[in-house]
Order: structure tokens, then sequence, then C-alpha cells
């Protein structure tokens, strides 16, 4: 990059706090007392984030009279839940592209039951008054160069003969540049009914109050320490006491897991994303941004982004940085080299908004799997229960996820927990310095296909084969 373009495209970045939009709340709530003393309960949910409070939420639903105790480490929503995008995807597979790949026998199954989730949220949202600001708009799948225009038609020919293309349109160039102006779109792929927006750190905070409110006890600022059998149930230590339960489902995601075996399975990945300052009505007519549609590019290294509540765009996605060894670190999340990258490539789609500037750049840890998508198990005879691997889509996905681990927790046997996507694992992550160096062979790989019309070499047709992979 040019010095000159350098400074152009940074100048929009002198305001920009580095803290998450979400999170930079005044309505924020105060987080629940730390746990001091000891608990018992017959439900213990480790984690406050999405995975964690649907377990505790849809655990009381199914049982009112069930006694469910939830520890967070920190406040609800501070991680993962509170610093994404914001996309609500009924997918439960990281896309329809990866499901049909790994699960073709179930896709059909899989693609009705993440439907069902989608609507399951939008009730939950509405049954409960969460002032999220959830809107059904769909997502477009958007094409920037000619071979991923080319290779979005085959795609949308192919799900067609499948019978899973309804709700999708294909749209050319006009048609796409119709919905949202950009130089950059050559087509685009219209989801129109399977992705929802949404304010994600308030619909952490109203999930939580859903939770109290139906009599689940709540202690932040307590991470759980250790797990270990106790008795006919488990027992989890924090710093200052502990909770004795029947039954524990653990939500930690990306953190390491209380299931020791279960770390090698996830990595994390940081992501990272700008907001810009609200936009005027004028400089939404030059973009033509109608139906407030989430957008996402096609790309390997992609973008996605869409419109907040008032009118601002978040822009984020393309860098996915692995720290060597797998680190969780608080100076991860703020990466300027990132941020300037990203407000070239916001520019460069948008050239229209020139003049711009952003309020708020950030990031955060992803846990990715090495099929994209999420795992679950058990562990101390049933006693135990796990989700993680979300890999970005968990807005949505971990209120199945947790439907899954409250199954498992039952012993019941589910049309969830007869998938095989439930019932088998992906691939572990090999120790260092074989997972980073693998890794970073995949980013150069993807990058280079990026940029020689999605031309893939000879490593990524290996992982391909192989059913392995790298993402955010």
């Amino acid at each position: 990059m040019a010095p000159s373009a350098m400074s152009r495209w940074t100048k929009s970045l002198s305001d920009a706090q580095p803290v998450a939009y979400w999170l930079d709340d005044p309505g924020r709530p105060h987080p629940e007392p730390a746990l001091t003393g000891a608990e018992t309960c017959d439900l213990l949910v480790v984690g406050g984030g999405y995975s964690g409070l649907w377990t505790a939420l849809l655990a009381k639903e199914r049982d009112p009279a069930r006694d469910v105790v939830l520890l967070e480490g920190r406040e609800a929503g501070w991680a993962a839940s509170g610093r994404n995008g914001g996309f609500c995807a009924a997918s439960l597979t990281h896309g329809l592209s990866n499901g049909l790949t790994r699960w073709p026998d179930e896709i059909h199954k899989l693609e009705e039951l993440g439907a069902r989730n989608l609507d399951e949220i939008e009730a939950a949202v509405a049954r409960y008054g969460i002032d999220c600001d959830f809107e059904r708009t769909g997502e477009i799948d958007v094409a920037t160069e000619p071979y991923q225009a080319r290779e979005l038609r085959e795609w949308y020919e192919e799900i067609e003969r499948r019978g899973l293309a309804e709700g999708i349109e294909f749209l050319d160039a006009g048609a796409v540049r119709r919905q949202v102006d950009s130089p950059t779109f050559q087509a685009g792929l219209h989801d129109r009914r399977g992705v929802a927006i949404l304010n994600p750190a308030k619909l952490v905070w109203g999930l939580k109050a859903a939770c109290v409110r139906l009599g689940v006890r709540v202690y932040e600022h307590t991470p759980a320490l250790d797990l270990k059998p106790y008795g006919a149930g488990m027992a989890v230590r924090t710093p200052y006491g502990s909770v004795r339960a029947r039954r524990v489902a653990l939500g930690t995601n990306i953190f390491p897991n209380l299931v020791k075996r279960v770390r090698a399975f996830t990595v994390p990945v940081y992501d990272y994303a700008l907001m810009t300052e609200p936009l005027a009505d004028d400089q939404l007519k030059e973009i033509g941004w109608q139906g407030r549609q989430g957008l996402g590019d096609s790309a390997n290294q992609f973008h996605y982004f869409r419109l907040s509540a008032d009118n601002r765009i978040l822009w984020g996605g393309y860098d996915a940085i692995y720290p060597y060894g797998g680190r969780v670190r608080a100076e991860y999340d703020d990466r300027p080299e990132t941020y300037a990258k990203l407000a070239e490539h916001f520019f460069t789609c948008f050239p229209q908004l020139e003049g711009v500037r952003f309020t708020h750049a950030w990031g955060g840890a992803i846990d990715t799997c090495s099929r994209f998508s999420a795992f679950f198990g058990t562990a101390h005879q049933g006693k135990v229960a796990y989700a993680a691997g979300f890999t970005g889509l968990g807005v949505g996905a971990t209120r199945f996820g947790a439907d899954v681990m409250l199954d498992l927790l039952a012993g019941e046997s589910t049309e969830r927990t007869e998938l095989e996507m439930v019932r088998r694992k992906p691939l572990p992550f090999p120790p260092e310095p074989f997972a980073w160096t693998g890794i970073a062979l995949t980013k150069w790989s993807l990058a280079r296909a990026d940029a020689h019309d999605g031309r893939r070499n000879l490593w990524l047709k290996t992982m391909d084969r192989l059913g392995l992979g790298f993402d955010s």
C-alpha cells in the first residue's frame, strides 16, 4: 500500500475506539454478584455467552421446577457473544455448502432443523420481550470477481436440482446492485428468510434477564476452575466457593474446556471488525441499501457487513489470525494493521462513502474446529455434556447446541441426537508447531486462490479430500 493511500484510508480511523461497539452501551446491565460459598443444583451451566444462556433458559422451559445455576468467568457476553457481527443464521452447518459436503444424506433434515431453530429464536425474543433489534432481513452472498459470479450461478443451479433453493434467488450484477449499490458487486445469492440481524450484546443481556426471571441463579465474575466427580454427580470449584450438581453443561467454547480431551478439537481464530458513524439519509441513498439485508462476499478471505439499528455499517472479516500455541489473550483483541486493511477494503467497496469515519474497531476470538461447525459430546458417564466449535456462526446455532446438550444429559434419543453431525466429532488439530505451520500454509493457500480465480492448490485439494480446513 502506497504511503499516500495509507494516510487517506487510515484517516477514517483516527477517532475509532478500540472497544466492541455493541458492548460500549450506557444501558449495559450490572453484573450479577460472584459466587461465595457452596451451592447445590440439579443442572450447572458453565459459560455466560449464548451457549450457556440458551442452555439454562431451555432447561427451565423444559422443566420450570429444575434447579439451575449458571457460572460466568467475567460478565455475560463479554467475549464472542458480545463482539460478533450480529448475523443470526438458520444454518447449523456453517453454510449450506459445508453441510452438503459433510452430511449429504442429512442435509434436508439439517436445513429443516435450522429453519425451525431460527423461528424459535425469533419467538423467544418476542416471548421474553428481548429488545435486541431483531430483523428478519435475509442475507446476500455477493460475488466481487467474475469467477465468483460463475461459481454462484453454478451453486444456485446445483441447490435447485437438489431441492434446497427454497427462498433463495440468484441475482445478476444489475439485480444485486439494485439491492445494494457497490461497483464491486457482480452477482449475488439472496437468501430471503435464512438470516436475521440483531444487536448481539442486547440478545445476551436479554437472555440473561429472562434466565433470572425464570429462577436461574446466575453468578458472574466466577470462573470454573476444575471439574471432578462427587458422589452421584459432579463438583466444580470456583475462586470463592464450589457447586455440586447432578448434571453439568459446558458452554465455554474457545476457553479451555473443563474436559481436557476436548481442547484439541478447537483453536482460537481472531476476527476483527469496524463500525462507522451513523450514515445520513443522503449517504444511505448513495448506496441504496433499502432492504437492510446482511451481506457477505464470496472470497475465501471474506468480508461480512450489515446496517445497525441507527444506520451504521459494521464491516468485518478478511483477516483470520491464529496465535501460535492457540493462546487467548486480551492484547490480541486490538490489531491496528488489520483495521487499516479493513478500512481500505471498505472504501473500495463503497467509494461513494469516502469521508465517513469509524467510531469503533475491535476483535475477538472465534472457536474454530476442523469441520467449521459445532460438535457435541458427553463425559463422566453422561453427567457432563459439551458443545463447541461453532466457527463464527454461533449466534443462531448455539440454541440448537443447547437443545443437543440437554438431550444428551437426559439420555434421550431425539431427532437431534441421532444426527451424524451430533454423533461424530471432527478431527482434532495437531500439537505445535504442526498446528501453526498447517494453519499458516492453509491461509497462504486461500489467499493465493483468491488471487488466482479461485484455483485451489494441491494443499487445499488435499485438505478438501480429508475434510479438514481453517475458517473464521
